[in-house]
């Protein structure tokens, strides 16, 4: 037990440092770690762990959280809790402090502008992760990227994508 609380330290304490402005950033890497390299979890219950962060209210870094109840208890669950969310906390109290009384400089600008491609491909990364575990297939990847270019493209409401998205799966199961 002591080895699993050390080794879910060990793996969320990094991770947290890259969640600030979201969790999903670490998706891919919280899916290598806890499925492939431990085997906490099967790659169905990260996914239904995934959906369950992602309907609940709070921060979707929760994922985390139910991952370490999976893999130790409730002690599990305190650790990875811990471990993910109070260092990102710790640093983002001490640099908004510093980010306030640079706020005007060139400097912060231009970092505030470089960090915005490497968000989207870490949101990108963790979306073709998930896509990847759900085992959708080609069926699952077409529909992702015509959701995608639908919400770029038009001012179509999510939900009625989501919906769409939904009964093409239901439609098609007997094809799968």
């Amino acid at each position: 037990m002591l080895t699993v609380l050390l080794q879910l330290l060990r793996i969320f304490l990094p991770l947290s440092f890259l969640t600030i402005g979201g969790g999903q950033s670490i998706i891919p890497a919280i899916h290598y770690q806890s499925v492939e390299v431990h085997q906490w979890v099967s790659n169905r219950e990260f996914l239904d762990l995934f959906a369950l962060t992602r309907l609940t209210p709070g921060p979707k870094s929760l994922l985390v959280s139910l991952i370490g109840w999976k893999a130790a208890g409730l002690l599990g669950a305190a650790v990875a809790t811990f471990a993910i969310f109070v260092p990102s906390a710790v640093l983002v109290y001490f640099l908004a402090k510093i980010w306030q009384r640079y706020e005007a400089t060139l400097a912060l600008r231009a970092i505030e502008q470089g960090l915005a491609p490497v968000a989207a491909g870490m949101i990108l990364a963790a979306t073709a992760t998930i896509l990847k575990a759900a085992e959708g297939g080609i069926w699952a990847w077409s529909t992702a990227i015509v959701a995608a270019i639908l919400l770029l493209r038009t001012r179509i409401n999510p939900f009625i994508l989501l919906a769409s998205g939904g009964l093409i799966f239901y439609l098609a199961q007997p094809a799968l």
